[in-house]
Parts: C-alpha cells; structure tokens; sequence
C-alpha cells in the first residue's frame, strides 16, 4: 500500500500556542497510543472546517486572531529595534 502524500506546513507560532499544544498532544494521548502535535493541529483544521460547513459562527476565533496580530506587530517593533543593535555575522572565514 503507497504512502498518503502529504504537505508540508510551516508556521510561527507563540511559546504560548506551542505550550496549547503540547498539552493537547499530552491529553489526547494514551499509553498505547501517542499523538503528536502535527497531529493535533490536523484534528483542529478539520474541526474548524467541520464548524465551517455546519454554518456555526467562528467569530470568536477571527477575534482572538485580531488581538494576536495586534501583539505581534508591537512585539515585531521592540525586535527590530534589538536586532538593529546587534553586529553583523562574519561569513565564510
């Protein structure tokens, strides 16, 4: 039987998200059988597009979306302004 193909994702998450994550992971694990975080972020898209399809409202998520960029954007600020500070790496010495 060939493997399913799969994508790949990449995203930046949070210390906090990752820390959501883990403990989901942890939750829905048993010692038989261990679920890995990739996982776990598999069973949230296909929830939210479940919710999606059934017409239920996911205002709720968009909103704390909104307050998350706003956090980034003003964490993004303060980085940029350390990154400036810092020397440049020597390359290919």
């Amino acid at each position: 039987m060939p493997k399913k193909e799969r994508k790949r994702l990449q995203v930046v998450i949070s210390d906090q998200q990752d820390a959501l994550l883990t403990r989901a992971a942890y939750e829905l694990s048993n010692p038989e059988r261990l679920v890995s975080k990739s996982e776990v972020v598999r069973l949230a898209i296909e929830s939210i597009a479940k919710e999606l399809q059934e017409g239920k409202s996911l205002e709720g998520l968009l909103a704390s979306l909104a307050e998350e960029d706003e956090e980034d954007e003003d964490g993004a600020l303060s980085e940029d302004a350390d990154s400036k500070s810092l020397p440049e790496p020597e390359r290919g010495r």
